[in-house]
């Protein structure tokens, strides 16, 4: 069932476009008939008026996940499976003729041989004025300025037409004509083309680790497919193409001649090592200028104008034969399109780093299989299921075994006859140590639940002990002044700027974890109680007095309530950033945890790994929230109605 819905999930995502279309124009008019209808009935400002709206929740988030399908290319796998096929055999065409495009001003404003002309140009003009006259003598300087002068010489002959080897621009026009058959060849379509078996035997699109199947599915790939090839052996006969002219050989016999001078000068130079690699340099870099003109790369101004124009035409007969395919690419595949790179096709634009969402189910899926041999869950455990928990493992983990040396007792000896035999206290230290098999119970197990355990303990513990400093620092002149300086002094310290310290502290286990996430509670949980405590009305106070009661009885009764929507607030607030620290603290340092898996994700680019990982920080984020929101209602229903 699950293979079949992983094989079929361009299917499944037409119909869930349609039916989030259908409910996002629903959720849309209802929206708006709602609004109209309590128009007169509410008044600005008043928090009831907040509730219900789920008609607004699902039109939002149908909208989110519109825009997420449209722009992974969810949309467009969904309703052109073959399109991405298509559009790769197009760019098996445009990686053919690449170096051909580069050389003309197709991929750039002017001609290769015009770029290389102004750059080398000027170059020569920057060495020429800054001629360390000082390291050569006359005669070399000469020899340096000749070797200039001639580089220029050979570019002027190379750029000149007169100049030019009629074989050279015969080879140019062959070139161009073969490109004006080819343009022939893809103008008479592609009946009779049909797809290879090999190439029909390919996973489809989006269900591999390679996207995009590279063999064409389609007769219009087939054609393309072909296209590439012939369009491949051009550009490599373009690349062997030189142009050539008799000054020019002339000139760059005599340019070699004078720089094999110059070099063996500089090999029996006298001087400092300093003069003689200042004297190697210049020499170098006059050389390296000659040698980028003297190759031939340099056509005259018009040489390559027949090819350009059949490359011109060759490119538009393509986009002819595209048909729709064009507008399916810039439409329904928003970004760069599809780019061939050696043996694959890629996506690119925001269908490369933002994954499709059912590939995003399809991961999830793979990952919370808690058969891990069968290759479920993550680096060996499993995203979230249960185990068997030795009770006495719990035992170790909240007893230190430092509780058991301050009992009353000592521990045992070994006798004269070499036996030992335990003492009470000895069992206790074994039970502490989780020595002492407790029996075993059901308890969750994974990366998920590993995250959480952490939060929640951490949790705790800063409520159990922040909530009662915060309440006395809010009562108390002692305790706000005593501790107020050392909360402040570490609260406004980033928690990530903690992590290292406590890390190499405690370890990679738990330990450190929890403890980190504790100081965060911790402070955020002071300073929520102590705010709500110090908030409560005087006049509350002293009515309290008034009627008799005790410091203690008003602490329960008046101070407490009053701090609680705080203290409420304060743990809606500290289970967010607790949960964003932690995924910090494991992608530092850790083996499990949705941190750790988000870690070595982005160490290998899976960004439908990193998207998993996000999504799942997300809903457990939101589900704390709305688990909150719940515990605010029941427990002060009285909030925002005083």
């Amino acid at each position: 069932m699950f293979e079949w819905l992983s094989e079929e999930r361009a299917f499944i995502a037409a119909f869930l476009v349609i039916a989030l279309i259908i409910s996002f124009g629903v959720s849309l008019t209802i929206g708006l008939k709602q609004s109209i209808l309590r128009a007169n009935d509410e008044v600005f400002g008043d928090p009831d008026r907040t509730k219900g709206g789920w008609y607004w929740s699902v039109c939002g988030a149908s909208a989110l996940l519109l825009i997420w399908f449209y722009f992974s290319w969810e949309v467009g796998r969904a309703y052109f499976p073959k399109a991405a096929n298509e559009i790769c055999q197009v760019a098996k065409i445009e990686e053919s003729i690449s170096p051909i495009n580069a050389a003309m001003p197709i991929g750039s404003r002017y001609y290769k041989s015009t770029d290389l002309i102004i750059r080398n140009t000027a170059q020569l003009d920057s060495l020429e004025a800054a001629l360390p006259v000082d390291l050569f003598s006359a005669q070399e300087a000469s020899q340096l300025l000749s070797v200039i002068n001639q580089t220029r010489q050979i570019i002027a002959a190379f750029s000149n037409p007169d100049s030019q080897d009629p074989q050279s621009q015969k080879a140019i026009a062959n070139l161009a004509a073969e490109f004006d058959f080819l343009s022939e060849d893809v103008l008479a379509g592609y009946d009779g083309y049909e797809p290879t078996p090999e190439a029909l035997l390919q996973p489809k699109w989006g269900i591999t680790e390679v996207e995009i199947p590279l063999l064409p599915l389609t007769p219009r790939g087939v054609l393309f497919d072909n296209i590439s090839l012939k369009a491949k052996s051009l550009a490599d006969t373009f690349l062997k193409l030189r142009s050539k002219s008799a000054e020019a050989d002339r000139l760059i016999a005599k340019t070699k001649a004078e720089i094999k001078t110059l070099k063996e000068a500089n090999s029996q130079a006298q001087g400092s090592e300093t003069y003689v690699k200042k004297r190697e340099a210049y020499v170098k870099a006059v050389e390296r200028i000659f040698k980028r003109v003297d190759d031939g790369t340099i056509f005259p101004p018009e040489a390559l104008a027949p090819l350009y124009i059949s490359v011109q035409n060759f490119t538009a007969s393509v986009d002819d034969v595209k048909g729709g395919l064009g507008f399916i690419d810039s439409v329904f595949l928003p970004g760069n399109g599809i780019i061939k790179s050696r043996t694959q096709c890629t996506e690119q634009g925001p269908g490369r780093w933002l994954p499709k969402p059912t590939d995003v189910v399809a991961t999830f899926t793979r990952l919370a299989n808690p058969d891990v041999a069968s290759g479920g869950g993550y680096k060996g455990t499993t995203l979230l299921w249960w185990k068997w928990l030795e009770i006495s493992d719990v035992v170790d983990f909240f007893v230190p075994d430092s509780v058991i040396d301050m009992l009353p007792g000592s521990y045992g000896t070994h006798s004269a006859d070499g036996t030992f035999e335990p003492t009470f206290k000895d069992n206790l230290l074994r039970l502490a140590k989780g020595k002492i098999s407790l029996g075993a119970i059901p308890m969750l197990d994974g990366h998920i639940w590993d995250s959480l355990f952490r939060v929640l303990v951490a949790m705790g513990a800063g409520i159990l002990f922040g909530v009662p400093l915060g309440i006395y620092m809010g009562v108390s002149r002692f305790f706000k002044s005593f501790f107020d300086p050392l909360i402040e002094l570490y609260r406004p310290v980033p928690p990530l700027a903690w992590a290292p310290l406590i890390l190499t502290i405690f370890g990679i286990q738990d330990d450190g974890k929890i403890f980190l996430l504790f100081m965060v509670a911790f402070a955020i949980m002071v300073i929520s109680a102590r705010t709500g405590a110090s908030g409560t009305q005087l006049s509350k106070i002293r009515a309290s007095h008034s009627l008799g009661a005790t410091n203690q009885q008003i602490l329960r009764y008046v101070i407490l309530p009053n701090a609680l929507p705080e203290i409420l607030t304060g743990i809606r607030i500290a289970i967010g950033v607790c949960w964003g620290t932690l995924v910090a603290a494991e992608m530092l340092a850790g083996t499990t945890g949705v941190g750790f898996i988000e870690n070595v994700a982005r160490t290998v680019s899976d960004y439908e790994l990193i998207w998993v990982t996000i999504l799942i920080m997300g809903i457990l984020g939101l589900l704390f929230d709305i688990m909150m929101r719940w515990v605010i209602q029941k427990t002060i229903p009285w909030r925002g109605k005083g």
